[in-house]
């Protein structure tokens, strides 16, 4: 039965766990392996892990990481960062992940999902779009390389075309409420939920547990996505990984208007 899903989105700089807001000025929160393991407890619907560096750097998956990652989940997990090869999809899905996640590099050889797809299968192909508001565009640009460079595209556009193709999800992180924790943006989520039959995760906004509660009162079938309610708490922004308790879950999975 498919459901709504909650999903806590690890950022990985400099081989730690970090917390940005719009994109910049990371802040080390602890190690990716130990937030992983207290997650496991917390029996999180899945993870999201992305490198956040790769791309930027002009390397490759770090498959030590998704290997230490891999033995300690108990969780599916989804893992993202410089991947620009079926050879690379293909390793980290024989290490244990689930999906693999593309980003910049469909933006320099969009049949790669494609291939990784016939690969590993597009059930496990997931597309990140970075995206911010643009009024001059008439709605919202793409931008890669962790924020750094504009594309130019419309995510409505480029939505559309990743409908067509097909693929496993799609993840929209909205850059301008990333780390802010003043909830979701509605009105991108509408552009994309219309612009596609693909499943969806909405990333960037929780301030609370009511935040999520919101979005899948209104959009039901979704995953809804966080960075900093998870691993923040209260209004100083103190480090402590959390996760709904299993009752409180069980309420925002039914939460349908």
């Amino acid at each position: 039965m498919l459901r709504s899903r909650i999903t806590p989105c690890l950022l990985v700089h400099k081989k730690g766990l970090v917390k940005t807001v719009g994109f910049k000025d990371p802040k080390y929160v602890g190690d990716p392996i130990n937030a992983v393991k207290i997650f496991n407890e917390k029996e999180v619907d899945e993870l999201i892990v992305l490198d956040i560096d790769a791309s930027v750097e002009g390397r490759g998956p770090d498959f030590n990481l998704i290997k230490n990652l891999a033995v300690e989940c108990r969780m599916p997990f989804c893992y993202g960062g410089g991947v620009s090869a079926v050879e690379e999809a293909k390793k980290i899905i024989s290490l244990g992940a689930e999906k693999v996640a593309l980003s910049s590099a469909v933006f320099k050889d969009f049949d790669l999902i494609k291939r990784i797809g016939d690969a590993v299968g597009i059930q496990s192909v997931v597309v990140v779009l970075d995206v911010k508001k643009k009024s001059f565009l008439g709605g919202y640009e793409i931008y890669i390389h962790n924020g750094k460079k504009a594309t130019g595209i419309k995510v409505k556009d480029f939505v559309e075309k990743l409908d067509k193709i097909g693929v496993g999800e799609i993840v929209i992180n909205s850059i301008d409420r990333d780390g802010k924790m003043e909830g979701y943006d509605f009105t991108l989520i509408d552009i994309v939920r219309n612009a596609t039959e693909v499943p969806i995760t909405i990333l960037g906004g929780a301030g609370n547990v009511e935040d999520i509660r919101k979005v899948i009162s209104k959009y039901r079938i979704i995953g809804v996505a966080a960075g900093s309610l998870f691993v923040f708490k209260g209004k100083y922004r103190a480090v402590l990984i959390n996760y709904p308790g299993k009752k409180e879950k069980q309420e925002l999975h039914q939460s349908y208007s």
